[in-house]
């Protein structure tokens, strides 16, 4: 079941990620706590009415946005539900804005701009399909 939820939110993420960029440097910007609650609730938030896609007890996902500002956002049951979905993610590339127990995929700038919104980490995959994890840049802190 895991392995399944995890392929339909990468399928998603793939599609909300195509603006990828590499060592492109973001100007800082303030970000608020990060924020908690449920996908409804950080959608709000983020100015999102909500798509959902996949509502699963562990995971989660809704679509935001039209066109080139689509985006994903996923929440996690657990923290380890969450480091998992990463761990695959990152294998696939791409640009997230992490929180507690939540995940937006997106294109850079827009990731940047709903940390303003939502707070969290913008975090740029490294791997872009080499098979490894880990190692992606870093903004902000939580």
């Amino acid at each position: 079941m895991r392995k399944t939820l995890t392929g339909l939110v990468l399928a998603g993420a793939l599609a909300a990620a195509a603006g990828c960029t590499a060592g492109d440097e973001q100007p800082e910007v303030h970000a608020p706590r990060v924020a908690t609650g449920t996908l409804e609730q950080l959608a709000h938030r983020a100015g999102c009415t909500p798509d959902v896609q996949t509502d699963a007890a562990e995971l989660r996902q809704a679509g935001c946005g039209n066109g080139d500002d689509r985006w994903i956002l996923a929440t996690f049951a657990t923290d380890r539900g969450q480091a998992e979905w990463l761990d695959t993610a990152d294998d696939y590339g791409g640009t997230f804005l992490v929180g507690r127990r939540w995940v937006a995929v997106g294109p850079e700038p827009l990731m940047t701009e709903l940390r303003g919104r939502l707070g969290g980490t913008v975090e740029r995959s490294s791997s872009h399909h080499s098979g490894r994890s880990g190692g992606g840049h870093e903004e902000g802190a939580h």
